[in-house]
């Protein structure tokens, strides 16, 4: 490989959200951090060369974005999936929960209903709620090991929503979801006025073998009644930045969405946030990502035999795209607080507990083998000891 994905590079004392406040969050410090849904890998070295250069002018003054923002996003759009997006249809926006939360706040009232395919990202219950909505739940099943759409309930649900909020590939799952499960859903909103938020911030990390479809290229009703969200934030390890965007070709719902946005000035982006990327959606970009993905890839091919061969009470729910994996610990027959203590304390690692993506989840953990192999390893030989302990007991 060109890029070195095996080097450990020290986050401890950086203000580092996943490494800092883990005593904090979890009783202890002597964990290893697999939790918050960032990498520890560098940040790839021309994103950070084109910040540096802009450093170096010495000026941190008011800026407007990037000239090479819009480009570089049409660009990628067009060369990664194939959509021709028009420079209009696309708006600065801080961050993905934040955007999910603007659109609760101006598609729909208070009272509403929003539905979600839980187990989900945890915000897809704490935005609506906090928002005054109410969350409306199609629970997703688990088949063969991945999780499918029961779209019965999903249809009977819609009927009663004014949002849908799609995870798109899932979060905690991992699923890439196929053309005709988008089709279906896009029908299935449309007919009943429900719009639809395609969360695609994990897009870009799909693995080979399956492909990402933009929600909104499906159908031209799933291209006007949507809103797609995006970020480099995730695969190119830039979330301290802040930079994501939106995509909406319908007028109406552009002029909308983007009209809430201006009214409090939250599409503006800050020095750093479009400069990065621009540098990110790049040919260069694309051949940096592809060797990240290769070496997710390999990740997740080393800790499923390493946990197929030496724990067979446990099992993973083998993501198609990102680097977070749900582990199925539910043989084990452990509580929520067991499991956790399970990890904590005898395992001594930091995931996030499979409940709080939904009562779906109990039983679960989420990992970020986001890592080097090294310290995948180190934390996949402490389960073991804890596992061994616990059968042996």
């Amino acid at each position: 490989m060109k890029y070195n994905f095996d080097e450990i590079v020290p986050r401890e004392n950086t203000d580092c959200l996943k490494y800092d406040i883990r005593k904090e969050t979890f009783g202890r410090d002597d964990i290893i951090p697999m939790w918050i849904a960032d990498m520890d890998f560098k940040t790839p070295p021309f994103i950070m060369k084109a910040i540096c250069e802009r450093v170096e002018h010495e000026i941190l003054g008011y800026t407007q974005k990037c000239g090479k923002w819009l480009p570089a996003i049409q660009y990628w759009a067009k060369t990664q999936y194939g959509w021709d997006v028009d420079a209009e249809y696309i708006e600065h926006v801080s961050g993905i929960v934040p955007a999910i939360s603007f659109a609760v706040q101006c598609l729909t009232e208070k009272g509403d209903n929003v539905l979600i395919q839980p187990p989900v990202y945890h915000p897809y219950f704490h935005v609506p709620e906090w928002n005054e909505r109410t969350v409306v739940t199609n629970p997703l099943k688990l088949v063969d090991g991945q999780y499918e759409i029961d779209f019965d309930d999903f249809e009977a649900k819609a009927k009663q929503c004014k949002l849908f909020l799609l995870c798109h590939p899932h979060n905690p799952g991992g699923r890439v979801w196929r053309r005709e499960e988008l089709e279906r859903m896009a029908e299935i909103c449309a007919d009943n006025n429900v719009i639809v938020i395609s969360d695609e911030i994990h897009a870009d990390m799909t693995f080979k073998g399956f492909k990402h479809i933009p929600f909104a290229t499906v159908s031209e009703k799933a291209r006007m009644n949507s809103i797609t969200m995006m970020a480099a934030s995730k695969s190119f390890n830039i979330a301290g930045l802040m930079s994501s965007f939106t995509i909406i070709p319908n007028q109406q719902l552009r002029e909308c969405y983007n009209g809430f946005l201006m009214k409090s000035e939250l599409n503006h982006a800050h020095i750093f946030a479009t400069i990065a990327t621009a540098a990110a959606f790049s040919d260069e970009g694309a051949e940096w990502l592809g060797e990240l993905v290769d070496y997710i890839t390999a990740n997740v091919d080393y800790m499923q035999q390493f946990i197929a061969e030496n724990m067979p009470l446990l099992d993973i729910i083998r993501p198609q795209a990102s680097y977070l994996v749900f582990l199925d610990c539910r043989k084990l027959n452990l509580s929520v607080e067991q499991l956790k203590d399970f990890c904590v304390n005898k395992a001594r690692i930091a995931m996030n507990e499979g409940s709080t993506f939904g009562v779906e989840g109990t039983g679960f953990m989420r990992m970020n083998v986001g890592c080097p192999l090294s310290t995948l390893k180190q934390a996949l030989q402490q389960l073991l000891e804890a596992y061994n302990e616990f059968i042996n007991k």
